[in-house]
């Protein structure tokens, strides 16, 4: 039954370049960086005092005061996203369609900072001070919920955890759903908002971070020679995944259709990657979509800024294109965005998805040496670039070794 065709008609975005997605898009064609000084707690203490804020951002246009108390940052920039994406839609969902539209909005760690606000509570001031909220103020599926809850949103209403392979996940998923027939709608994507001490704190303990804290706007480097880790992001990239008739039938405009969806596993190693499970999963998207690998013009890689995780997406992307890999415009908006984890495939999607309907390519900044071992690849170092993009792909790699890989296509009538 997997063959009804799915386009995408809403999205939106907060990240570290903006609290929209108008903002954000100007940004990342500017090749600005979002990446600063840490200034929502005192990092002097940490090695990692750098990562990739979002700035501007007005919960209080997006939900009540008290459910702005009782949830997690995170599910805050995932509501918000949601909505702005409904809205960029036009979808008025009725009573009678609510069973068709759900929602599909995942995190990689979900509300850790609120975690670790009632444990000091709770060794600080006893038990009693743990809020009665902290559980479904923190858990993953809340955004999913909450926003289900506010629209009347009564289809599928599920929310994935792989790493910082969720937010692609998410998307490739409900992307099946509506093909199958289960909705007509699913607003799908990804959110993160881990900044904070523990978080912060784990990774450098890793030794994942970049500690590049006299320059932070040059700290992310996907692909060059001088990088020395990734910087953490935060936000929320969100789309609204329609059914084309559905879409076609209320005359709503379509920014591309999703095409192909690859997923797979490494079985390796909970942290290193593997290059067989990335090239499978690449490769299960063309088939997927019927596609060869040189329809493809534009790659939005995973390119965290880590040595081994570039060097590996490297030699899977020449694995999987061949000849046609040095045809390809591979870019990495981590390096202007940070890495948002379970945000990183949601946000990135809505960038993929812009690249495709209107024809030109975001930079990868602070690429100044390219690594010998990511050698060969039109990485889009020179700034944005106006080029035809008939299909685009996004690839999201997680912790665990889970891949995925979407693939969305320009949309012509």
């Amino acid at each position: 039954m997997m063959n009804r065709r799915v386009v995408v008609t809403g999205l939106g975005m907060i990240s570290p370049l903006g609290a929209d997605l108008k903002t954000s898009w100007a940004n990342a064609l500017a090749g600005k960086s979002g990446i600063g000084r840490i200034t929502s707690f005192d990092a002097s203490e940490f090695g990692c005092q750098i990562a990739g804020e979002v700035k501007d951002f007005d919960a209080s246009k997006y939900l009540g005061v008290k459910e702005m108390r009782r949830f997690d940052r995170f599910v805050h920039f995932g509501v918000a996203a949601g909505l702005m994406a409904l809205e960029d839609s036009g979808l008025e969902v009725t009573e009678e369609e609510a069973p068709m539209v759900g929602v599909a909005i995942g995190a990689g760690i979900g509300g850790l900072e609120m975690i670790c606000a009632n444990n000091n509570a709770m060794v600080e001031r006893g038990p009693r001070r743990i809020s009665p909220f902290m559980i479904p103020g923190c858990i993953i599926n809340m955004i999913s919920g909450q926003l289900a809850i506010m629209k009347g949103l009564k289809g599928p209403n599920i929310a994935h955890v792989t790493a910082c392979s969720t937010g692609l996940h998410a998307i490739g998923e409900a992307s099946y759903i509506v093909a199958r027939g289960d909705a007509d709608v699913m607003i799908a994507g990804g959110a993160e908002s881990t900044v904070c001490k523990l978080g912060i704190g784990a990774f450098d303990a890793m030794h994942a971070l970049s500690r590049r804290n006299d320059a932070p706007e040059k700290a992310s480097r996907p692909f060059d020679r001088d990088r020395d880790g990734f910087v953490m992001g935060e936000g929320a990239g969100v789309l609204v995944l329609e059914e084309l008739e559905h879409a076609r039938a209320r005359g709503a405009k379509i920014y591309a259709e999703v095409v192909g969806y690859g997923l797979s596993g490494d079985a390796h190693h909970i942290t290193t990657p593997a290059t067989d499970g990335p090239v499978r999963c690449m490769r299960m998207a063309l088939r997927h979509a019927g596609m060869k690998p040189e329809d493809i013009d534009y790659l939005n890689a995973h390119g965290t800024s880590t040595a081994v995780g570039d060097a590996n997406e490297v030699k899977a992307i020449r694995e999987v294109f061949g000849d046609h890999a040095s045809k390809l415009v591979v870019n990495s908006t981590k390096s202007m965005t940070g890495h948002l984890l379970g945000g990183a495939g949601g946000v990135e999607s809505v960038f993929s998805i812009m690249a495709v309907a209107e024809q030109v390519s975001p930079p990868t900044i602070n690429l100044e040496n390219v690594d010998e071992a990511c050698a060969g690849l039109d990485f889009c170092s020179e700034g944005a670039r106006r080029m035809e993009i008939r299909a685009a792909m996004k690839n999201s790699f997680g912790f665990g070794g889970t891949n995925s890989t979407v693939i969305y296509k320009r949309w012509t009538e």
